[in-house]
């Protein structure tokens, strides 16, 4: 092995070890903010990330529904009622007949001015950094960020 393959070698292990690390500390800040959000910052992140979900499906549009809010976060339908009766509380969102289905509800934002990126400044942000990366970074960073959610979405499953 020559010199330039010894710090080939030694340079992609760095480089490897860098991006376990930066995951491994993303984790550990999105466990802190989960905390602080839960006692400083209004909704909780759950909440957050179904706002999200009910403005970009009224941006489209469509409606949603208690069940498909509880599917897209891959939690429970009683948890989902009790965070919609606090975002309902809070005069985030608004119930709706189900134009099709009698027996279902519609949740729908109640003031649709409401920017999405408000409701998540954080988002907002990653989205700006990401709109600096070529394509091609930016479809291999999704890649590895997808295989992360994947590994930690599968633990104790």
């Amino acid at each position: 092995m020559t010199v330039t393959d010894t710090e080939t070698n030694f340079d992609t292990n760095e480089a490897i070890h860098d991006a376990a690390r930066s995951v491994e500390l993303l984790r550990l800040s999105e466990a802190r903010l989960s905390r602080r959000r839960q006692t400083d910052c209004g909704p909780s992140e759950n909440a957050r990330a179904a706002m999200r979900y009910i403005l970009e499906r009224a941006d489209v549009g469509e409606g949603v529904t208690p069940s498909e809010i509880a599917s897209h976060l891959g939690v429970s339908g009683a948890s989902v009622t009790g965070m919609l009766d606090r975002l309902h509380a809070g005069g985030m969102i608004a119930f709706a007949a189900h134009p099709r289905d009698r027996r279902s509800k519609l949740v729908v934002p109640f003031d649709r001015s409401t920017d999405a990126d408000d409701v998540d400044p954080v988002t907002a942000k990653i989205r700006q950094f990401a709109a600096d990366l070529s394509p091609e970074a930016a479809a291999q960073v999704a890649d590895f960020l997808e295989r992360v959610r994947e590994v930690v979405d599968a633990e104790c499953a």
